[in-house]
């Protein structure tokens, strides 16, 4: 009997357990105290045990079972809501579909200061969800522009189907072709560079060391510059040059001797006759020398 009475112990808590392992993944809690309420409804489209019981965006209870009455075609929700709270009379549940296809009781809470009592039915009316709103407002505007977006389906199709379309693809990739042997080539200018780099900074140094030695070399230049005399040359030259104006005036002075020497025609051409004479003189002196020296003997 001990042994039958452990067996029989064992069953009956092992199937306690499992139903409260199955009422505890559908979300209820058996040892948690509630007040139990129940709704009417002609739909319930998505409302599945354990659906939340929402006040105000918080969540108050929960459905703990649904049954259909088949001689009023009426489906009861049994409502499981916290000890603490109360539902006032004139409240109304509202059952709105959610946008992944579930459905949620909205309490909307009356303003009485009246209670209802646990195991009352309370109102309810159905509300358009978000998936309504959807439907209801969404829907035309996409049938609208169903015909727009084949049009335009139908344009890019036309599009990608132009044979222009396949030409600048063609030299695009040509493009992309050029671009990366430009790339290659300016990489293997690159390293020449680098590589050349080394013995340009080399000769720049030397040609930098040959200015610096320039650069000194004209600074004793212009050292010995500043040892010269040269405000003594300078006001000799400029001596000199006023001499030559002045000589330059009296070349151009027609009553000095020079100046008549130089511009006086008539005495110019005297000149050239005497010394065409004298030319002829000497000529027939070379060939009559007899005429003009007598050599005599004794």
């Amino acid at each position: 009997m001990k042994k039958n009475f452990l067996i029989g112990l064992t069953v009956i808590i092992g199937i306690g357990l499992l139903y409260w392992g199955i009422e505890y993944l559908k979300g209820v809690n058996l040892f948690k105290p509630a007040n139990y309420y129940y709704a009417t409804f002609d739909s319930i489209d998505g409302l599945n045990i354990a659906s939340p019981v929402m006040v105000n965006g918080y969540q108050v209870g929960q459905v703990r079972d649904i049954e259909y009455n088949y001689a009023t075609n009426k489906i009861t929700v049994e409502l499981n809501l916290d000890k603490e709270f109360k539902v006032p009379e004139g409240s109304v549940v509202n059952s709105a579909s959610e946008l992944l296809g579930g459905a949620k009781l909205e309490l909307a809470l009356g303003n009485s200061r009246n209670y209802m009592k646990v195991g009352d039915n309370i109102p309810t009316r159905i509300v358009s969800g978000l998936m309504d709103k959807v439907g209801d407002d969404m829907m035309p505007q996409v049938a609208a522009m169903l015909p727009k977006l084949d049009s335009i389906l139908g344009n890019i199709n036309n599009v990608l189907s132009n044979p222009a379309l396949n030409r600048s693809v063609s030299r695009l990739d040509n493009i992309s072709v050029q671009l990366d042997a430009a790339s290659r080539q300016l990489t293997t200018l690159m390293t020449s560079l680098n590589n050349s780099v080394p013995g340009m900074v080399g000769n720049v140094n030397g040609v930098a060391s040959e200015l610096k030695s320039t650069v000194g070399n004209l600074s004793d230049f212009s050292s010995s510059l500043k040892k010269l005399p040269l405000s003594e040359t300078v006001n000799n030259l400029n001596q000199t040059i006023n001499n030559l104006k002045q000589l330059t005036t009296k070349f151009n002075d027609k009553n000095s001797s020079l100046g008549l020497l130089l511009n006086d025609k008539q005495l110019y051409d005297n000149a050239t006759q005497a010394i065409a004479s004298l030319e002829a003189l000497l000529a027939d002196i070379k060939q009559n020398p007899k005429k003009y020296i007598t050599i005599k003997v004794f």
